[in-house]
């Protein structure tokens, strides 16, 4: 446990409010941790993968012998301490052992706690000196393509995709424009066996996990069927093609990897269903609409939002109202006769009226004719 540090000063203070959460997090911070014995395959990835990752990226140079499935209780309480000290939300771990050779292990982290792990094993790759093909910029948000059904019915692939996506992911913007997006990262699998249909699936996911704190061993008969995970990395190339919309050329950039699913830990369901809650809006959130104007909507002193729905014009001739002897179909032409004898009845010096209406105003029954005396 770390302890409570209180600021000295307005620098410190700053510090400790941009660790504090956010509606908007600020992009995952990942952080490089090699085993106790690593080899050139696992040293070379994770150099490659730190490239695509910066400047959200910290590599610990020294080995640590840490375990995170073996010796869960003080590895995780190192990624914790880890992962307080310097503001970051993610692992990439990585070991190889003459059982499991080239082993990565991707942990996610939320609230200062180890949320899930997934391990994967690096069976091929070729890095970013390999393609002589123009680069990136670091710091540039990719397009992430998913090419497999697998990735949204089994929960194992489905818990990778969320990993890469969290990995992956820069900062949150509302727009970009097409020359703001320089690379893509396209996952796909490879053919998916009949074993792995839906039903399976949902089978796997409903079954109980062995093992403590839900963490699961991962055996190499349950990961035996799995298809290879293959992600590759390409530049986005924009050509004119006569019209507003360019055409798009692909230019592979590296690294590409293949990737086999191993071990793995699902993530706990009451951390994940806090993980997953979303914040409430404060009203002067709510009134700017997140930085986008609103038409016709208002915030009232309770927080609620309330808006204004317009209807279209109305037809007043149809409205059902008491049934009156002045609204009569026939009522129209009594009035313009009833104004016909007032106009009469007027004199030349100005006089009164010889013609009024009744006293409901509708002139339903014209008075007489008066005569003037001479």
């Amino acid at each position: 446990m770390l302890r409570t540090i209180k600021p000295k000063n307005a620098r410190s203070k700053r510090v400790l409010d941009a660790r504090q959460p956010k509606e908007v997090e600020d992009p995952r911070t990942a952080i490089f941790v090699k085993g106790t014995h690593t080899g050139d395959v696992l040293n070379n990835v994770m150099r490659e993968l730190m490239a695509l990752k910066r400047p959200n990226a910290i590599a610990f140079n020294k080995k640590n012998a840490i375990h995170p499935f073996d010796e869960a209780s003080t590895s995780i309480a190192s990624l914790e301490f880890w992962a307080n000290k310097n503001d970051a939300s993610m692992f990439v771990f990585g070991q190889t052992t003459k059982k499991r050779p080239h082993g990565l292990t991707f942990v996610r982290m939320f609230d200062g706690k180890v949320l899930d792990m997934a391990e994967v094993g690096v069976e091929k790759w070729v890095g970013m000196a390999d393609f002589k093909t123009p680069k990136s910029t670091p710091g540039h948000k990719p397009l992430m393509h998913f090419a497999s059904e697998l990735f949204d019915t089994h929960p194992r692939f489905t818990q990778l995709k969320s990993m890469l996506i969290d990995f992956f992911n820069g900062e949150e913007i509302e727009s970009i424009c097409l020359p703001g997006i320089e690379h893509v990262i396209s996952v796909s699998c490879g053919p998916t066996p009949a074993a792995l249909n839906n039903a399976t699936a949902i089978a796997y996911a409903s079954r109980p996990k062995p093992g403590a704190n839900g963490a699961n061993g991962g055996s190499a008969e349950e990961t035996a069927n799995f298809p290879k995970v293959h992600i590759r990395t390409y530049t986005l190339n924009l050509l004119s093609s006569g019209t507003r919309i360019p055409r798009v050329e692909l230019t592979p950039m590296g690294p590409a990897l293949d990737l086999v699913l191993r071990r793995h830990q699902p993530a706990d369901a009451e951390l994940l269903r806090q993980a997953m809650r979303r914040p409430k809006l404060k009203k002067a959130d709510v009134e700017q609409g997140l930085g986008k104007k609103r038409k016709n909507q208002e915030v009232d002193e309770m927080g609620d939002l309330r808006g204004r729905v317009h209807v279209g014009k109305q037809d007043l001739g149809k409205l059902q109202t008491r049934k009156m002897k002045g609204l009569k179909a026939g009522g129209d032409a009594m009035d313009v006769d009833s104004d016909e004898a007032g106009r009469d009845g007027m004199d030349g010096d100005g006089g009164e009226e010889d013609a009024g209406e009744d006293s409901d105003g509708f002139g339903a029954n014209p008075r007489k004719k008066r005569r003037s005396k001479a």
